[in-house]
């Protein structure tokens, strides 16, 4: 795959029609207005009763702007015409379709059929199809800019064509492939223990690593995410830190307020950690917008903004953030992360048990087909969320409460929050990996919990150069805080603790493991290293198949290439990270660390420059 170098390139994201209020999920505390959806044939008590099928239904009337040539084939018999015309907007259950100049008139409550293409990224992971012979209905037909424009619903929607025509195949091919590929590696590893007197510290990896991975699939299996009660709706304040996202900054907020959860229990405080750029103005001018929109929803009293007077880093934003919460709960969003309408009412869920310290939502990726590194980093996000946190929530021990959507009871956030902040390790003080840390301090006493439906996407690098920054930070702030919750973990739930273990020596001898079998045994002993490389294989495969199975997207093919490229390049970062995990530079933007570790390498090329310059001169005499 060619590495992309481009650094203006823009992120594809899904389009969404806009409603004519800016915030329309949000309820109306005069009661004159409903948020149910009447045309997808839900009222309020089925609202109340099955709320699963509410949100299903509100997911299928998501309204996509796209520019999809559309086939529509209207009447019967020998009376059949064929006309074209551009599909302007698009949900799972109909479209707003505007025909070709010249084309003949289609009558009102005439059955249609059509055949279209959604493309990738026209709609959210898993609509990308080809659609032949549709049935449908014209259910409205008016003038559009001198053309005849025709509202159309789908009998059938396009996620019941789509599981009609490929998804029971491709949900029983990928269920299968999953089951051989587990059965497979299971008598590679059984071969592992007949050879184990052979080379014990090997052997015993290999199956460590098959054991750990094996084991997270297959507690995913059992997990469920907690019911949604619409009686329970504790009182929440949202902190959003910002520094330096003038571009996506409006978005998260606008999906922090525009949530179906009582107006009066939800308050988002914005913290603008002292950005150089127009982050601030933004902020103030998406409030005032809000407020202009639908002055009933008082939204200067429950959203309110507070500027750092000197870039502190995220800690202290949130920190800043938090002593202007005045709710139980605090919900931590990244300042590039849009929460979906119904992420509050779901995350709030898990703290019906009292003992709950802390939860975190699904991260999904926002601009997923940019290109081929943000499709890689999709399905790398699904499965390490949808899988790997999963099985963890499933024995309430999440180890890390991701910063695009996480909870936490504020009264346990104060009891740490100095210690958090002020963090140092080993001397150095810790600067990222704050959301690691913080799950620690609650993990250490309390459980933690994932709720899949509780869902976020958040913007991720689209340039290699970008990505492997992130990496590094990440593994370094993984290292510093794995090793702290080692201290503690043997006391959780006993499977829980032996995956932790082993999910904690798989990484950190990966690479001398792969130099061994890459390296040394086919040079020393001139032995092709056959079945390691098919046991790599293998694991590849079975993320692209979780992805396949669970997703249906057509980015199953990118968990190979994840894999493959993790072996080649992200697994290096951590030998690097062992020794350089006290750095406090971000390396993805310009905090106050990166700004002096900027000036040093100025200062030493400058250096270099006139000691190479002296020499030059030295040399002229």
């Amino acid at each position: 795959m060619k590495v992309n170098h481009t650094k203006n390139l823009e992120d594809k994201l899904q389009i969404e029609k806009e409603d004519r209020r800016l915030l329309p999920n949000v309820p109306d505390p005069s009661g004159r207005r409903t948020n149910v959806d009447r045309r997808q044939g839900m009222d309020g008590e089925i609202r109340d009763s099955d709320f699963r099928a509410y949100t299903a239904s509100a997911e299928a009337g998501r309204r996509f702007k796209v520019h999809i040539p559309v086939t529509v084939t209207a009447g019967a018999g020998g009376r059949k015409q064929v006309v074209k015309g551009i599909c302007e907007d698009i949900s799972s259950t109909g479209m707003l379709l505007t025909l070709a100049e010249g084309e003949k008139k289609v009558k009102e409550g005439e059955n249609i059929d059509l055949s279209f293409v959604v493309r990738p990224g026209d709609m959210p992971e898993g609509y990308e199809m080809k659609v032949k012979k549709l049935k449908a209905e014209v259910v409205r037909r008016f003038d559009r800019d001198g053309r005849e424009a025709l509202g159309i619903h789908f009998k059938k929607s396009l996620a019941e064509y789509h599981q009609q025509r490929r998804g029971q195949y491709l949900i029983a091919v990928s269920a299968f492939l999953m089951l051989c590929i587990s059965l497979v590696i299971i008598l590679m590893r059984s071969e592992s223990v007949v050879y184990f007197r052979f080379n014990k510290y090997l052997y015993l990896y290999s199956i460590i690593t098959a054991a750990f991975l094996l084991s997270r699939y297959f507690f995913a299996i059992f997990y469920r995410p907690v019911k949604v009660d619409m009686d329970y709706t504790p009182g929440v304040s949202i902190i959003i830190p910002c520094f330096n996202e003038e571009k996506w900054i409006q978005r998260t907020i606008l999906g922090c307020v525009n949530q179906d959860y009582p107006p009066d229990k939800l308050q988002v405080i914005v913290v603008d950690d002292h950005s150089t750029d127009k982050s601030l103005e933004k902020i103030k001018e998406i409030i005032d917008r809000m407020e202009q929109d639908d002055r009933n929803l008082h939204i200067k009293d429950r959203v309110t903004w507070y500027e750092q007077p000197k870039n502190g880093g995220k800690r202290e934003a949130l920190a800043a953030g938090l002593k202007l919460a005045k709710h139980e709960l605090l919900v931590f969003v990244d300042s590039d992360s849009f929460l979906s309408p119904f992420a509050i009412r779901n995350v709030v869920q898990p703290f019906k048990d009292k003992e709950m310290g802390g939860v975190c939502g699904r991260t999904d990726v926002a601009n997923t087909y940019t290109n081929g590194l943000t499709k890689m980093q999709a399905v790398r996000y699904y499965i390490a969320f949808r899988v790997m946190k999963a099985a963890e929530g499933f024995f309430d021990a999440a180890t890390c409460l991701s910063g695009p959507l996480s909870c936490y009871r504020k009264d346990l956030v104060e009891k740490y929050c100095h210690a958090w902040v002020h963090q140092k390790f080993l001397g150095h003080k810790a600067t990222f990996g704050d959301d690691r840390s913080l799950t620690n301090f609650i993990l250490r006493h309390h459980r933690t919990a994932y709720q899949d439906t509780a869902v976020v996407s958040t913007i991720v690098p689209k340039s290699y150069h970008v990505f492997l920054r992130q990496q590094m930070r990440w593994k370094r702030s993984w290292l510093r805080e794995s090793l702290i919750a080692a201290r503690f973990m043997w006391r959780k739930e006993p499977f829980m603790a032996l995956s932790f273990y082993f999910g904690l020596i798989v990484p950190i001898a990966a690479p001398v493991i792969v130099i061994y079998n890459l390296i040394y045994i086919p040079l020393m002993h001139r032995v092709f290293p056959f079945t390691f490389l098919i046991g790599m294989a293998l694991m590849a495969l079975l993320m692209s198949m979780a992805q396949l199975f669970l997703r249906k997207s057509s980015t199953w093919i990118f968990g190979v290439w994840f894999c493959l490229y993790y072996e080649a390049v992200l697994l290096w970062q951590m030998p690097v990270a062992w020794f350089t995990f006290w750095k406090d530079t971000w390396g993805t933007r310009m905090t106050p660390a990166d700004v002096r570790e900027k000036k040093k390498k100025e200062e030493k090329e400058r250096l270099k420059a006139e000691k190479k310059k002296a020499k030059k001169a030295g040399d002229d005499l």
